[in-house]
C-alpha cells in the first residue's frame, strides 16, 4: 500500500492485488509503529492506507494471483479476477505464521494471547510469564530473546523430542528457561491470560503464549519468475527493492530482513521510487544515462 501511494504521487497508473490476508489485519494493537504513542490496531492502519490510496486514485483489485507470466518486452500479464499488463511489478506477498495446533488459532492472535512477533510486543509482557511453543531452533531462539523482558519464560514442546543440540540447550539453561515437554491436554483462553492443563494434571497460567514454529514465505509467484531466493525462501533484493529478474521488485516480510511495519513501509517507497526512477530514464526524464 506504501509503494502504490507513492507511484500515484508519482502520477503513475498503479494497480493493488489484494488478497485480503494481511498479517497486519491480526496485530490486535502496535505499539512500537512510529508516530502513534498509545499503539494502534492493526485494522485501523489499514483502513487509514485504504482511505490514503483511495484519495491518489490507486485502482485496487480484490483477490488472488493466479499465476504471472512474463513477456519478451520486459512487461508482464498477471492473471488475477482480469488480465492486467505491467511493466513493472512489486511482489509484497508477505509470509504465513506457522500456527501451532489450537483451536480458533487466529481469533486468538486477534486477542493478543497467541503472538508471533516478540519484536513487537514482547515489552508488554516484561515481568509475566510467558511460553513459547516449539521444540527446535526457532523456539529456542524465541525464548533466549524473550528473556530480555522476563525471566519466566516456558518452552512448551507438546509432547514433540526437543531438537536442539548441547550448545543451544546450555544457553536457554544459563538463561534459565525450562523445557516442558509434557502434551497439552486442554487451553483456556481467558480475556487477560491462558491456562494450559498438560497431561498429568499440572495446570500453568501464562500472560501470552508465542508460537516459535516458524513461518514460510508466500513466494510462489517469485518461485515461477525464477527470482533468486535466500536459503530460508524469501526473496533477495538489492539495496533499491530490485530481485534478480528485471522489472521484479520485492518489499516486506516476503524479502530477507526484520519483520516490521515501519521497515515494510520503509521498502515499498525505495521500490516505488525505484520504480519511478527506472520508467524517466526509459523517457529520456534522468541527467545521468543509468542508474
Amino acid at each position: 500500500m506504501t509503494a502504490a501511494i507513492y507511484l500515484s504521487r508519482y502520477r503513475r497508473r498503479v494497480a493493488l492485488i489484494d488478497s485480503g490476508e494481511s498479517s497486519a489485519s491480526l496485530i490486535p494493537r502496535s505499539h512500537n509503529h512510529p508516530g502513534y504513542p498509545d499503539g494502534i490496531h492493526g485494522p485501523e492502519l489499514l483502513e487509514k492506507m485504504q482511505a490514503q490510496m483511495s484519495k491518489f486514485g490507486v485502482e485496487v483489485i480484490r483477490g488472488h494471483v493466479d499465476k504471472v507470466i512474463a513477456r519478451v518486452d520486459g512487461s508482464f500479464n498477471i492473471h488475477a479476477k482480469a488480465v492486467i499488463r505491467a511493466r513493472s511489478l512489486l511482489l509484497a506477498t508477505g509470509v504465513r505464521d506457522r500456527l501451532p495446533p489450537i483451536a480458533q488459532a487466529l481469533d486468538h492472535v486477534r486477542a493478543g494471547l497467541l503472538r508471533q512477533c516478540p519484536v513487537c510486543d514482547a515489552y508488554e509482557l516484561s515481568e509475566e510469564p510467558v511460553a513459547v511453543i516449539g521444540a527446535g531452533d526457532c523456539a529456542a531462539g524465541e525464548a533466549l530473546f524473550l528473556r530480555q523482558y522476563t525471566a519466566q519464560i516456558s518452552i512448551l514442546t507438546l509432547g514433540e523430542p526437543l531438537t536442539i543440540d548441547a550448545e543451544v540447550a546450555r544457553k536457554l539453561d544459563d538463561a534459565g528457561v525450562p523445557v516442558i515437554p509434557n502434551a497439552v491436554a486442554e487451553w483456556k483462553f481467558g480475556k487477560d491470560n491462558v491456562h494450559v492443563r498438560f497431561d498429568g494434571g499440572r495446570t500453568v497460567r501464562f500472560a501470552a503464549l508465542y508460537s516459535g514454529l516458524g513461518n514460510d514465505p508466500k513466494n510462489a509467484i517469485g518461485v515461477d519468475l525464477d527470482v533468486e531466493l535466500a536459503s530460508d525462501g524469501r526473496i533477495l533484493t538489492s539495496l533499491h527493492q530490485e530481485t534478480s529478474v528485471s522489472n521484479v521488485y520485492a518489499a516486506g516480510d516476503v524479502v530477507t530482513g526484520l519483520n516490521q511495519l515501519a521497515v515494510a513501509m520503509a521498502q515499498g517507497e525505495i521500490a516505488a521510487s525505484r520504480i519511478h526512477s527506472v520508467f524517466r530514464l526509459q523517457e529520456g526524464r534522468c541527467l545521468a544515462d543509468k542508474l
